[in-house]
């Protein structure tokens, strides 16, 4: 079998072409669709909330380091 890509001549049972890489057959089940990523703002915000909170704790004196 010929590389429809490259035109290497690969084993008829190859998968993938050893030259370029290619696939030599279609998908068979689709790639997942890429999860949703979720924004850092709300763990920037609640870590600068809780430092803000120790902070405010240690000027009024609740907290002695």
């Amino acid at each position: 079998m010929v590389c429809r890509q490259c035109g290497t001549q690969i084993a008829d049972k190859a998968l993938i072409c050893f030259k370029c890489g290619i696939a030599t057959t279609e998908r068979r089940v689709a790639p997942p669709a890429s999860a949703p990523r979720r924004p850092r703002v709300p763990l920037v915000g609640a870590a600068a909330l809780v430092a803000a909170l120790l902070l405010a704790a240690w000027q009024a004196g609740l907290l002695s380091w």
